[in-house]
């Protein structure tokens, strides 16, 4: 079966989706005038907007009950950040560079500057298209694919397949990590890890949005920081090494000096592969999480989830490869995935090594299932309100999957994520590009008016006299 499913995977992770992903993340760069780089100022300015400061004129009638219910654009932030940070910034860059080189980096690299345009778009079209929930905003690519093309059918399947992907299959993968690294530091059993990660998920899982916002903005800057922190520490104490690490990154990149895995084709793929399942740029994913946050302007969501691509990709995964490499453990067949991250670490720090990585990747995955799940919940309820339909997903996603992935081999959770991320990709693709015109004049409105010296702009409906009967909000 794990055979059966890397062939399919070959096939479907053709040059042709490489093309396209690094295709948009171009055209999307050039049309918004290179925002990913232009606006960084603004990105880090918002994210200290407060969700009662955005909407208070919206809900000053309401009451403050109403005001605690909004999703601050920090908050929105941290959840998509803590879907981002996971496996794939620990194990992923390892198996990327284990597999198809350190030039597998570059790649990574290159996926994360153009991607972040892309997700600049996407997340922007969610924050236009969202609608009004109970709990709070709710939206994503199945509501712009609905209201924007008028394609229900489409808005349905991206809907499942994003679902299967981050509600289902990314969780197992999360379970799979967490274990590994728990077995390698502790000696602990994958059986009782996963059991208690389950109940820990459907815990929080089944207190919604709200707690799932809360237990993210305390976890992800904590578990960031501390990695971040130990990985420069080990960068200073080798900073001689760092010109032939960059040096072979560039130079594996191209095919110049093949130090390790595969040719220059399976440097590109598992490059782009891996720094998309870590960033998510253009994958459909985050903009479900920017759909909740209340804010004066849409624009300010698609720059915050650009924000989040870099913090993803050029701090934390960097910050991996990086120890990988200088460690010089890459070139040994025995070591994969996060084994190789911690026995990297080891060489650097000794015995702690593999119980900080332990420790760290339980906070980093286990921030992911959490957020990974919501993805899943917003889209079900896209396809059903029916809340018996809903909880069986919960015990799913939170607890099936988790002890699913504890238990499953490396290879096979790894090729089942890879199979759906292509298909969710491909399919959110095909939306952004035919709607991505709005997202244009949207950035040009907010320029506007920060030109005109507006602290926050603001946008109305009517701006956009064609779509103002499909926008529910923005009034």
């Amino acid at each position: 079966m794990n055979e059966l499913i890397t062939q399919v995977n070959d096939a479907v992770w053709s040059y042709i989706l490489i093309a396209a992903l690094v295709g948009c993340g171009l055209w999307f760069t050039w049309k918004t005038r290179f925002v990913q780089f232009r606006m960084v100022g603004e990105m880090l300015r918002l994210l200290t907007d407060s969700a009662v400061d955005t909407v208070e004129s919206q809900v000053k009638e309401k009451g403050d009950a109403e005001k605690r219910k909004h999703i601050s654009s920090f908050q929105a932030f941290a959840v998509s950040v803590a879907t981002r940070v996971g496996t794939g910034n620990l194990a992923g860059v390892a198996s990327a560079i284990a597999i198809g080189g350190p030039g597998a980096v570059f790649w990574m690299w290159v996926i994360a500057l153009m991607g972040s345009a892309t997700a600049f778009v996407e997340s922007t079209l969610a924050q236009l298209f969202k609608q009004k929930h109970k709990d709070s905003f709710i939206g994503g690519p199945a509501y712009y694919i609905q209201r924007g093309l008028h394609q229900r059918w489409m808005a349905v399947l991206f809907a499942i397949l994003i679902t299967c992907q981050f509600g289902l299959s990314n969780n197992s993968i999360q379970a799979n990590t967490i274990c590994g690294a728990m077995q390698e530091a502790f000696g602990f059993s994958p059986v009782w890890v996963g059991a208690v990660l389950a109940a820990l998920g459907l815990f929080i899982v089944f207190g919604g949005i709200q707690r799932i916002a809360q237990v993210s903005a305390v976890l992800v800057p904590v578990m960031a920081i501390g990695y971040m922190l130990l990985a420069i520490v080990i960068i200073v104490m080798n900073i001689q090494l760092l010109p032939d690490v960059f040096k072979i990154i560039v130079l594996d990149a191209f095919g110049i000096q093949q130090v390790a895995g595969g040719g220059i084709g399976a440097t590109m793929m598992y490059g782009i592969k891996r720094g998309l399942f870590s960033n998510e740029a253009g994958e459909g994913s985050a903009p479900n999480v920017a759909a909740t946050a209340s804010v004066t302007h849409p624009v300010k969501q698609g720059l915050i989830q650009a924000l989040g691509v870099f913090t993803d990709t050029l701090l934390v995964c960097s910050c991996t490869a990086f120890i990988i490499l200088v460690s010089g453990l890459y070139a040994v067949p025995e070591l994969n995935g996060i084994a190789l991250t911690q026995a990297a670490l080891e060489s650097k720090i000794g015995s702690a090594g593999p119980v900080f990585i332990a420790i760290a990747i339980f906070l980093f995955a286990f921030s992911s299932i959490i957020g990974n799940y919501y993805y899943g919940e917003a889209n079900i309820r896209f396809i059903t309100p029916n809340p018996t339909v809903m909880t069986v997903y919960r015990i799913f996603s939170a607890g099936v999957m988790v002890v699913f992935g504890s238990l499953a081999s490396f290879e096979l959770v790894w090729n089942i994520v890879d199979f759906f991320m292509a298909c969710l990709t491909a399919c959110n693709l095909v939306a952004i590009v035919l709607l991505g015109r709005y997202a244009f004049r949207l950035l040009d409105d907010y320029r506007r008016q920060k030109r005109q010296g507006i602290k926050e702009p603001t946008f109305h409906r009517s701006q956009i006299p064609e779509l103002e009967k499909e926008l529910e909000c923005w009034e």
